[in-house]
């Protein structure tokens, strides 16, 4: 049936049996265009090469050729029909199937031959990666090769050169022995006239034209000696002047001095000495010392050091003697000889009061001599070591050292314990044993002195002596009560609860110590706590052990030396002389000594410089090794972990003490990643230095219980230096451990916020792979991280690129709601894959 008012081009029709269809418009190409009433027009249309790419078994994309592409569409066209149509399937001829069938099998085809085809590829790729690493390998081989060869030729080209080095000189030794043989048999020629007769026609021959001229100059030299030469009186050499060219030449043959009648000398060595300077104690040339050094092995110039035991080989080589002298030796005898028991008086006992923080050890103290120094601690807390003497109504004499609780001040503990004869070991009675209580009981133990435990606030309520007892047993100090051997007395500072009880106990344990010393002589003491004073200068608290201190003294301390200009006792009161076991003060220091250094006084201003010298250049030496780089293994072990971030610091204080307990405590807040750099520690003001320091090394400066001057304070605030002030040391180190955790890398963690499953996928050219999504647990927000799980295996981790709902996009998306969701740079998505949903926290982290 057709119908002929209509467009023939529109008319339906059967061209095949069983197959209903629109017949085709327009030519390849043309597409027609139709418009109001009627209206139509053919419109050309760009028709492009179709390419189609498969990726194969190696991952590698590949171009399919035109009869695979064919049957890959053909394939897929009948798969859509396939899909499309699949009621259609049960009216199909065999002939539709069969042809059905062979499509199937012709895109089956293609797809292994593709698969093949990247194969292939894959295969000569690693054949040539593979021939290009045999090349560089043969390449290294070749070049070791070489420089094997060359190796060798150098070394034989050495040896050669000095084989024949070694014959020059045999060469020149042989004909100087010769030349030595003709020269002792001329004078026998001089005194005979027929030699001279039978020498004289040969002179003739090698006269020269200007020895004519010259013949009545006796002054000048007449030319080589030779037996040619002999005969002619006004060309005659002396017997000296053959002598000394005799000598000459066997010094040159032989290498040494041929001067047998030169003077030993005894050369004094000290631990190092340059060449010049060991060539001039042997009244040697500096030449004939490098020559000898070079054949040791030893390649040096004339300003070189070199140590001792290389100096004593020289030495002993060129005929010398050696005296062995170390830098060292200027500190021998210097505390002067032990004394004899006739001379030992006795003093009084050296206590130190020690304990945990707040348990009461200065106002122990400051109940014995009725003072109140803990109102100028800051914060109440003993931040120095004070030393005093106490006068019992007795007339007898106690010196105290007080030292601080605080776990920053160990080594402040440590030097207490070592200079003191007993340890009164201050417990609180409802606290019990604390950390520094058993650090101090350790300290004692060390220091090998008697403990005398004090349970102190015995007026407070919850107070428990007994307690404090038994806890003790549990580190090995037994008191008398418990039948051991350690005193102990119950006491309260503040309610001045039996303080004599505690002054007779220590009495009694000094009594049993038997303690001695002699005051005629030298004094010698420890520097319990050293400072700088404005208008006072440099001031060291000294506890003299031994002999007397005089103002006038000449004394050593450390590294620094001093003449004594005043003595201030523990009262502020100017005394003219200190004996043993007394507490004093010490003005006249050209530096500030450490804390715990030994102070003897000397005989001279000359021995105390040299012995200063002397530790200075040790304590030089010391820090520069301490502060090396290391070896270049470490150094690059150091890159391969990362580089260690830095805080740097300058440490400005009021005593020496202070400073040491901040470097302790800052090097406790090092770890692997970051550490604390002390700069520069010193005690004094804060000045200009200090803040150029701190500008070129961008460090922080910290002034403890110390301020910057006018000028210093100016430069800060031009150059922006950050000054910091504390007075507690429980706030410093807070605060640089906050420095401190800001350098830290940041932590990050995974937090995990939803899950998403695949229902569908769509590919959308210029986009990628879409994923419909449907939320099954928590959020999925836009920007966040995924992975993508395909039975339970993670198959991807990477950003999520687009986040849909319909066509709009949305930040987020919440259970039980569908979605569209996109990777970033990948499109492997399929159906039944699960989206994990995450984002990373960050952890702050702590010092």
């Amino acid at each position: 049936m057709t119908d002929k008012k209509g467009d023939d081009s529109n008319k339906l029709s059967l061209n095949r049996p069983g197959k209903l269809e629109l017949k085709k418009t327009v030519d390849a190409g043309l597409v027609k265009q139709s418009f109001s009433h009627g209206r139509s027009k053919s419109v050309a249309v760009e028709v492009r090469k179709k390419r189609t790419f498969v990726q194969g078994s190696s991952g590698r994309m590949s171009e399919l050729r035109k009869d695979q592409a064919q049957a890959q569409e053909q394939a897929e066209n009948a798969f859509h029909a396939e899909t499309d149509f699949d009621t259609a399937d049960k009216h199909l001829t065999q002939g539709e199937m069969a042809k059905r069938a062979e499509v199937l099998q012709n895109a089956k085809k293609a797809e292994e031959e593709a698969a093949l085809a990247a194969l292939q590829d894959a295969q000569a790729r690693a054949k040539r990666e593979q021939a290009d690493a045999e090349r560089r390998e043969q390449e290294k081989a070749e070049k070791e090769a070489r420089a094997k060869k060359d190796r060798e030729e150098k070394e034989r080209a050495e040896e050669a050169a000095k084989k024949k080095a070694e014959e020059d000189a045999r060469r020149l030794a042989e004909e100087a022995a010769i030349a030595a043989q003709r020269a002792e048999k001329s004078p026998t020629a001089v005194a005979k006239p027929e030699n001279k007769a039978a020498v004289k026609p040969k002179k003739k021959e090698v006269k020269k034209p200007e020895v004519a001229k010259r013949e009545g100059d006796r002054r000048r030299g007449k030319g080589k000696l030779s037996v040619d030469s002999f005969g002619d009186e006004q060309r005659q050499r002396s017997l000296a002047s053959v002598k000394r060219a005799r000598q000459k030449q066997k010094a040159k043959a032989s290498g040494q001095d041929a001067d047998k009648s030169k003077q030993a000398r005894e050369v004094v060595l000290p631990d190092h000495i340059t060449v010049q300077e060991l060539a001039n104690r042997m009244a040697e040339r500096a030449a004939v010392v490098v020559k000898t050094l070079m054949t040791m092995g030893t390649m040096v110039t004339i300003n070189q050091t070199i140590d001792a035991d290389t100096a004593q080989v020289v030495v002993e080589e060129l005929g010398h003697t050696v005296k062995r002298v170390s830098d060292a030796d200027v500190e021998t005898d210097l505390t002067g000889p032990e004394d004899q028991a006739d001379d030992l008086q006795p003093r009084a006992p050296i206590v130190t009061v020690m304990g945990h923080v707040d348990h009461g050890k200065t106002s122990l103290l400051d109940a014995l001599r009725e003072t109140d120094v803990v109102d100028k601690e800051a914060g109440g807390i003993t931040q120095h070591i004070g030393a005093y003497q106490v006068t019992m109504a007795s007339g007898a004499k106690i010196s105290f050292v007080d030292t601080p609780g605080h776990e920053a001040f160990t080594a402040m503990r440590a030097r207490g314990a070592e200079l003191t004869d007993i340890v009164v070991l201050v417990v609180a009675a409802d606290d019990g044993v604390m950390p520094q209580t058993i650090e101090a009981i350790r300290h004692a133990k060390a220091a090998n002195v008697p403990i005398i435990v004090a349970i102190n606030k015995i007026d407070k309520p919850g107070a428990d002596p007994s307690r404090v007892r038994q806890e003790l047993l549990n580190h090995e100090i037994q008191v008398e009560s418990f039948g051991g051997d350690v005193m102990d007395v119950e006491v309260s500072a503040k309610k001045r609860i039996n303080l004599e009880g505690l002054e007779e106990t220590i009495l009694l344990q000094a009594e049993i110590l038997e303690l001695k010393a002699n005051p005629d002589r030298a004094a010698e003491g420890v520097v319990v706590e050293a400072k700088q004073e404005r208008g006072r200068g440099n001031i060291a608290t000294v506890m003299v052990q031994r002999g007397t201190i005089n103002i006038g003294d000449i004394f050593v301390v450390g590294s620094e030396w001093g003449r004594v200009r005043a003595l201030v006792d523990d009262h502020g009161h100017h005394v003219k002389s200190a004996g043993p076991a007394t507490p004093v003060e010490v003005l006249g220091l050209q530096g500030t000594p450490s804390a715990g250094d030994q102070m003897v006084v000397v005989e001279s201003e000359a021995k105390a410089r040299e012995v200063s010298e002397y530790r200075t250049n040790k304590s030089k030496a010391a820090k520069a090794a301490a502060s090396g780089r290391g070896t270049l293994e470490e150094l690059f072990s150091q890159i391969a972990a990362g580089e260690v971030k830095e805080l740097p610091v300058v440490i400005k204080a009021d005593v020496q003490g202070s400073i040491e307990a901040l470097q302790g405590t800052f090097d406790k807040l090092t770890r692997d990643d970051v550490k604390v750099k002390v700069l520069h520690g010193a005690v004094g003001a804060i000045n200009e230095s200090d803040i150029t320091l701190a500008r070129a090394s961008n460090a922080l400066i910290i002034g403890f219980n110390v301020r910057a001057n006018p000028q210093a304070r100016e430069l800060a605030k031009r150059d922006g230096v950050d000054i910091r002030y504390y007075s507690i040391i429980y706030d410093a180190a807070d605060d640089v451990k906050r420095m401190m955790t800001g350098l830290l890398d940041p932590v990050y963690q995974e937090k995990f916020i939803g899950y998403a499953e695949i229902r569908e996928t769509f590919n959308i050219s210029r986009v990628g792979t879409i994923a419909g999504c449907m939320v099954t647990e928590g959020v999925v927000k836009r920007g966040a991280k995924v992975r993508l799980l395909r039975d339970n295996v993670v198959v991807h981790n990477g950003a999520l690129g687009q986040l849909k709902r319909f066509k709009d996009d949305v930040k987020e998306v919440k259970s039980g709601f569908e979605c569209g969701m996109s990777f970033e740079n990948y499109n492997d998505l399929k159906v039944g894959d699960v989206i994990e949903c995450f984002e990373m926290e960050q952890i702050e982290q702590e010092i």
